[in-house]
């Protein structure tokens, strides 16, 4: 069981979360949710708040089981979605906005193509969940299933999802996301987008294993910082 002093830190973390989402445009107004799970406990943004206004004592907190623990309010209308993706993939924090490139996509594509080498931190490609009435068991199941092995989903007509192990992860997933359908969008109005394949895919997962690429390290002096042409 967390314990009290964890959960009023996990509800500060949702309540700044939410509004820096806010912030960066990719929730508006009541349009979105959040949250973080510490043990069986879940710190979960409430129905009806207004993101960019959230403080951590409008924070719902819930069980796994899904019965309210604390908090004056109840908790958002997407809490089976956020307590499906928790029982399915084991995940410390669940994002859901209508950041609205992301929407865009998920109006007109069945998957988002890896067109660039960032969106291996997805997981790859991703996937655009069926469409289903939000706050349902369908829309749930639909979701948490686009979620396999990936760290972000579309949601047909709807928005999207990212989960990781903790919610700065989750955070960084929305970005990311919102980002390469950016650039999708861009490109696609300008022509069709190359696709990356597999192999392509492999060599960067390879290169950012031997390099330890997005990693900062110090340098040696007698280490060269870049490969000789020939």
């Amino acid at each position: 069981m967390a314990d009290a002093d964890t959960m009023k830190r996990e509800r500060e973390a949702v309540a700044a979360a939410g509004r820096r989402l806010a912030a960066d445009g990719l929730v508006i107004g009541t349009s979105g949710n959040l949250s973080v799970r510490t043990g069986r406990r879940v710190a979960v943004s409430p129905t009806g708040a207004v993101l960019a206004e959230l403080e951590a004592a409008d924070v719902a907190v819930v069980g796994l089981d899904g019965i309210h623990r604390a908090g004056p309010w109840a908790p958002t209308s997407e809490l089976a979605l956020h307590l499906e993706i928790y029982a399915r993939h084991g995940s410390g924090a669940v994002v859901h906005t209508h950041a609205p490139v992301a929407t865009a996509l998920g109006l007109v594509l069945d998957e988002l193509p890896c067109v660039h080498y960032e969106m291996l931190g997805l997981g790859g490609p991703v996937r655009v969940a069926a469409y289903a009435t939000f706050g349902s068991s369908e829309l749930a199941t639909a979701v948490a299933e686009a979620l396999e092995d990936r760290a972000a989903a579309l949601m047909a007509n709807h928005g999207a999802v990212t989960h990781g192990p903790d919610l700065a992860a989750a955070v960084r997933a929305t970005h990311l996301l919102e980002w390469a359908c950016r650039l999708y969008w861009r490109a696609a109005a300008i022509g069709t987008p190359r696709v990356l394949d597999p192999e392509q895919l492999g060599a960067v997962v390879d290169t950012i294993a031997a390099r330890a690429y997005g990693v900062t390290r110090a340098v040696d002096p007698g280490e060269p910082t870049a490969e000789k042409g020939h």
